[in-house]
């Protein structure tokens, strides 16, 4: 309260022996709300960048998608010559089959006491081995085909057919827009206030209403501009004509840090009557006259005004110049526009 006070412009008892109306200059009292809202430029992006590789090494025999096109979960991109592969499938096939046969009649032996039980018990190892073997080999063959696995588009085809490709390698970069989300920067006095965002939408141009978003992260690190990178997601599944890159407006609702009530008024408004006295507003009346108003003040907004909770309305137009020269009762002129040597209307 005392740094408030410091700043208030004083009112000395000044005698007044001038009879000419006076000029001053007005302002309306701003009611303080529980939120605000800021507003920043964003751009929508796909929510990640997805490499895509076959998960066995051989030959390129067919590819299905070409850069640009568009496609969803499940889609086959391309594929592998498999004929070695499908070999190995059969050549364990057949042997898995055979002793299978094998082990069938070993358990019929061993129900009439005929073989061990290590003997019947090493034959039903060596057909679960085997089974494995021969499951992993029709893996390998699954692998010769490519999936897309998520909706998006295809954004390069890094082989082309006929060439070898080794297990891992990035056969396609997909963009996948399955989940899109929105990306800004905010400068630092607004990353501040981030522990009061409260809700977040954006806007965006030939789409009605207000898009909701939720906020994925805040990157407490500044970069070389100092700003934050901000990211939210859409919530539901996002309108299908946002593509990725598209310009938004974001808007963030911030509470405010100080009183939910009460009025906000500039500091040179407020003056101390005499030294050590409350702090008061001159109040202008429909018979343009000034009224000496004692008021309650609570420190000042986050825009360094005065904040008033107590003697005050929204709706009392105070004298924000040339308060220290003003009585009680007195009539002045209000100046509608800052004179030549008033740049800003700041006197």
């Amino acid at each position: 309260m005392s740094a408030v006070i410091g700043m208030l412009c004083g009112c000395g008892d000044l005698p007044q022996e001038h009879s000419a109306i006076r000029s001053v200059v007005l302002t309306e009292p701003v009611a303080l709300e529980s939120a605000r809202v800021i507003s920043h430029p964003g751009i929508v992006r796909e929510a990640h960048t997805i490499s895509l590789g076959f998960k066995t090494a051989g030959q390129i025999e067919r590819i299905y998608a070409h850069e640009g096109d568009y496609v969803r979960k499940g889609s086959l991109l391309a594929e592998l010559d498999d004929a070695d592969y499908r070999l190995g499938v059969s050549a364990l096939q057949i042997q898995y089959d055979q002793l299978k046969g094998e082990v069938e009649r070993m358990r019929q032996l061993f129900d009439q006491k005929s073989i061990s039980a290590n003997d019947y018990e090493k034959a039903v190892a060596g057909l679960r081995q085997l089974g494995v073997q021969l499951q992993a080999n029709k893996n390998k063959l699954a692998y010769t085909k490519l999936y897309a696995p998520a909706d998006g588009y295809v954004q390069s085809v890094n082989f082309s057919p006929a060439e070898m490709v080794d297990a891992g390698i990035a056969m396609f970069t997909m963009m996948d827009v399955s989940h899109m989300e929105v990306a800004a920067d905010i400068p630092a006095s607004e990353y501040r206030k981030h522990d009061r965002f409260v809700r977040y939408y954006c806007k965006a141009e030939g789409i009605d209403g207000e898009l909701p978003v939720k906020l994925l992260s805040l990157t407490p690190k500044a970069d070389g501009n100092q700003l934050y990178r901000l990211r939210l997601s859409f919530a539901g599944q996002p309108d299908k004509r946002l593509t990725a890159g598209m310009n938004v407006e974001i808007g963030i609702e911030v509470t405010n840090a100080g009183p939910a009530s009460g009025v906000a008024v500039p500091l040179c408004a407020v003056f101390r009557d005499k030294e050590g006295g409350e702090p008061c507003v001159w109040v202008f009346g429909h018979d343009s006259t000034v009224t000496k108003r004692p008021v309650v003040l609570d420190g000042t907004d986050e825009e360094g005004r005065a904040v008033i909770v107590g003697g005050l309305a929204a709706n009392e137009p105070v004298v924000r110049a040339g308060v220290h020269v003003l009585r009680e009762g007195e009539r002045v002129r209000v100046v509608e526009k800052a004179g030549e040597t008033n740049i800003g209307g700041l006197l």
